[in-house]
């Protein structure tokens, strides 16, 4: 699901030992991976990332990442089904906000967050460390 878009399919590749590792770094941190199951193959997928900060009075954030739904069940509601389990997870976390970043050209998902509550309240900056 990754690369199953025009960004992702330049950028994600076939070996899936970066992945696996990645999992396994995560393993006893504040961030999780939710999938979603159907016939015993994965459909959805998302990751919760809990931040401490020191703004806002030390308010707990958490972060959404990696919202991916198959294709072929896209525009059913399960993106939505998502968010909505995310925003449940992150508030028994102890978040005050669940906030996310998505790409610029993705319009259709600037479209889909705002029509779930969300806001485009900042501008973000990326650097790779290569």
């Amino acid at each position: 699901m990754l690369a199953d878009d025009a960004l992702g399919a330049t950028r994600e590749g076939q070996d899936m030992a970066p992945y696996i590792q990645a999992l396994r770094d995560m393993q006893g941190r504040d961030t999780s991976v939710y999938v979603g199951v159907l016939e015993g193959r994965i459909v959805a997928t998302y990751q919760l990332i809990v931040q401490y900060g020191l703004s806002h009075q030390g308010r707990r954030v958490a972060v959404l990442e990696s919202v991916r739904v198959d294709g072929t069940l896209r525009g059913q509601g399960l993106g939505a089904q998502l968010v909505a389990d995310a925003e449940t997870r992150a508030r028994a976390f102890g978040a005050k906000v669940l906030q996310l970043t998505t790409h610029k050209s993705r319009a259709r998902a600037h479209a889909f967050y705002e029509r779930l509550g969300f806001t485009a309240s900042h501008i973000g900056y990326k650097r790779e460390l290569t």
